[in-house]
């Protein structure tokens, strides 16, 4: 087998070149935590004002009077959602001819 002769070069490195870096001001408009990016999103929350488990039979018997009898009670704390997940608890006020929700339990989230 015939030896080929291999030949070593070193690489040099380009010279360095200075490249000047605009400094940054902070800035009011400019987030000082990451968490600050998300604080501006819209999400949608809803209220749940009970549950009930219905046969598909009996939903096809609703009709306009028809009464869906729910599992809270009168007065039990209804729940604030985002995105189906539980968030806070509260009782329902009126405000200005409209529902609101008082908060009466932030709930506590899994942070594992």
């Amino acid at each position: 087998m015939a030896k080929t002769a291999t030949r070593e070069r070193t690489l040099e490195s380009p010279p360095a070149v200075d490249i000047p870096v605009p400094k940054i001001e902070a800035q009011s408009d400019f987030p000082s935590h990451p968490i600050n990016l998300l604080k501006n999103i819209e999400v949608q929350a809803s209220v749940e004002l009970g549950r009930v488990d219905m046969p598909i039979g009996e939903v096809l018997k609703l009709i306009p009077g028809s009464v869906v009898h729910l599992e809270k009670i009168v007065g039990e704390p209804v729940d604030l959602k985002i995105k189906d997940t539980l968030i806070a608890r509260g009782e329902v006020v009126v405000v200005d001819d409209k529902f609101g929700l008082r908060i009466i339990e932030i709930v506590a989230r899994d942070t594992s």
